[in-house]
């Protein structure tokens, strides 16, 4: 991956975070905080801890951008996109800000930080895999995101070192087996689609056999899904496909597992992308802990 991993935050814009920030608080605080009565504002700070080892950081642009809405400060230790080492607890960052905002935007910058740093995590895991089996592909992740979320998880696969794929249904035109069966015939649906899109998006077609791939790139289609095939299948569709056709771009998808990525790995396979990447995703565990002793606020008779 020639993107240095801390660099992906720049992608993202502020007033985004900023916009994502305050709909998670508003969403975990609709009305009153009655804890935050029993901490007051005294200025507090607190530490973060990694309690997953071998994990890969990711999510601190969200992390930062909820408690910078309440009025908090993050020092990091660690860069986005580091490797944590093997120990059971990691100090990764001290949190700084009023104990009553502090404890408000605990919780949805903890989530955020937790579930990027899974999604990095799987990703680095399977780009490994890759590298050390020398393909030169593109690991990619689907568009099966949690709804609301879908920014976070895709810039966690960004951090990780895999290919987001496309972003949205406007991202780029995917033709899958209900678009095919809706419009009559693969040919049909990919002119169809093209008239829309013109030059300036591609149009993949999910297919389920090496005769429908070689439909949809004779009717034009930029990439093609060879889906659900065993891997055996899949490597002797690809490599007639590349021998007609070598300018298309052939992805596997359907059943790829991290166990069993490797069997898909071939010089005639492009991308491949598993939904395992978001979902059934283990997270990172991670903590926020304020620091002890620091006065109690004095309440009034």
């Amino acid at each position: 991956m020639s993107l240095l991993k801390h660099e992906a935050a720049h992608a993202i814009p502020p007033h985004t975070l900023s916009q994502l920030a305050r709909g998670w608080l508003a969403e975990d605080t609709p009305n009153f905080d009655p804890a935050g009565v029993c901490v007051g504002s005294q200025e507090v700070e607190a530490v973060l801890l990694c309690k997953t080892p071998c994990s890969v950081l990711a999510g601190g642009p969200f992390f930062t951008a909820v408690l910078a809405e309440v009025g908090c400060a993050v020092e990091w230790v660690y860069q986005e996109g580091a490797e944590m080492g093997p120990e059971a607890v990691t100090l990764t960052a001290v949190v700084r800000g009023p104990a009553r905002c502090l404890l408000l935007g605990e919780r949805p910058a903890l989530n955020c930080l937790a579930r990027a740093s899974g999604i990095a995590t799987r990703c680095s895991q399977l780009r490994t895999l890759a590298t050390a089996a020398g393909w030169r592909g593109e690991v990619a992740g689907t568009r099966k995101t949690t709804p609301g979320f879908r920014l976070v998880e895709k810039y966690a696969m960004l951090v990780g070192g895999v290919s987001m794929h496309r972003q949205d249904l406007s991202g780029m035109v995917m033709l899958k087996d209900n678009h095919v069966w809706a419009s009559g015939s693969i040919t049909r649906a990919v002119k169809a689609a093209r008239g829309v899109c013109g030059f300036s998006s591609k149009i993949e077609v999910e297919c389920s056999s090496g005769e429908e791939a070689s439909e949809a790139a004779q009717a034009g289609a930029d990439i093609v899904m060879l889906d659900n095939l065993k891997p055996q299948e899949l490597h002797s569709a690809a490599r007639i496909l590349k021998e007609e056709f070598p300018a298309l771009l052939v992805e596997a998808s359907g059943g790829v597992t991290p166990e069993n990525l490797p069997q898909y790995f071939s010089s005639d396979v492009d991308i491949i992308s598993l939904g395992c990447i978001t979902q059934g995703c283990p997270i990172v565990d991670f903590s926020l802990k304020v620091q002890k002793p620091y006065p109690r606020p004095r309440l009034q008779e």
